[in-house]
């Protein structure tokens, strides 16, 4: 995987769609390091306001981020299913979520367990490759010391950070809209066969990814669902998991680090952290459409209610 030259950072302006409270939309072109009062200032100019108007992130959860004029590519700080928003205060209160921004209400299950493991771990790593082929070192400077500090986007950084969440939910949101017991079983085996792939391609980012989504409470806790999984199956989970063991500086970490030979995937939440720790067949099209546009559900309340319809809680 030779690390080439990246296009997204020879690009003169990004398109944005920037919603107002009664859902209607307007679509701006700014720049990839655009500040919030630029961006403001487009939207302005679009639906020919004078108006002075509120940028604001709001979340599937409708949580509300009045967005600052001074941010940086506010673009690129969006969670997975996050909207840019903008309104007069006096309509910051009415603000509602998109109904796209729940997410999908039924599983994928159907079109990917079809495909191969490997071909979707494989899939996975090259885009995951190229959206890290595009961050610059110095954006994990930015990201550290705060790029409002140094008027610099860490646009790239940022993208590559928001696939590692919809990978860790897509394995979420797939568990818990799958009614069939069965079913959840055969999904947590065809998702460590994933991340095992993933490991062996030397994409750390997107094994870690798995297994930290396999880890969260709305999948943890159906017991009915683990107790059913192969013991071959939970040997390896149990072998992934312990390779987050924060204990003696990440030290289980590094140990498969030093064992891979580069060009490699590095976790980079981690690599943020600790910026040290580290130095087709003819169906591929359609595997490597899927894994570039993952649907999640992004609501960690959301998943964990569906949880409890899955498996209701023991009394």
């Amino acid at each position: 995987m030779e690390r080439k030259g990246c296009r997204r950072n020879k690009l003169s302006g990004i398109k944005m769609t920037v919603y107002c409270s009664d859902h209607t939309y307007t679509t701006i072109r700014v720049a990839v390091a655009a500040t919030g009062r630029e961006v403001i200032s487009a939207v302005a100019d679009k639906l020919g306001t004078t108006d002075e108007l509120l940028l604001v992130h709001l979340s599937s959860a409708s949580e509300k981020l009045i967005l600052k004029p001074n941010d940086v590519s506010v673009f690129s700080s969006l969670s997975i299913n996050g909207r840019l928003f903008a309104c007069p205060r006096d309509q910051l209160s009415s603000l509602t979520p998109l109904p796209d921004q729940e997410g999908p209400s039924a599983g994928s299950m159907s079109t990917f367990e079809l495909m191969s493991s490997k071909d979707l771990a494989y899939q996975m790593t090259m885009f995951d490759w190229e959206l890290f082929s595009c961050v610059h070192e110095h954006e994990l400077l930015y990201h550290t010391f705060g790029r409002q500090s140094f008027r610099r986007t860490t646009a790239n950084l940022d993208l590559f950070l928001r696939r590692f969440n919809q990978v860790q939910l897509w394995v979420v949101t797939e568990v818990c809209l799958c009614g069939q017991l069965s079913k959840r079983v055969q999904l947590l085996k065809k998702f460590i066969k994933i991340a095992a792939h993933c490991r062996e391609f030397k994409n750390l980012n997107s094994f870690f990814a798995i297994i930290m989504g396999m880890s969260n409470p709305a999948v943890s806790r159906l017991s009915q669902t683990w107790e059913k999984l192969p013991t071959k199956f939970k040997k390896f989970y149990a072998e992934f998991e312990s390779m987050m063991d924060p204990s003696r500086n990440h030290r289980a970490y590094r140990l498969t680090v030093t064992k891979l030979e580069p060009p490699i995937i590095p976790f980079m939440p981690l690599l943020l952290k600790d910026p040290d720790i580290c130095q087709p067949n003819k169906n591929q099209a359609e595997v490597r459409g899927y894994v570039r546009k993952l649907c999640v559900i992004d609501n960690q309340r959301a998943l964990t209610q569906l949880s409890y319809r899955l498996e209701p809680r023991r009394t």
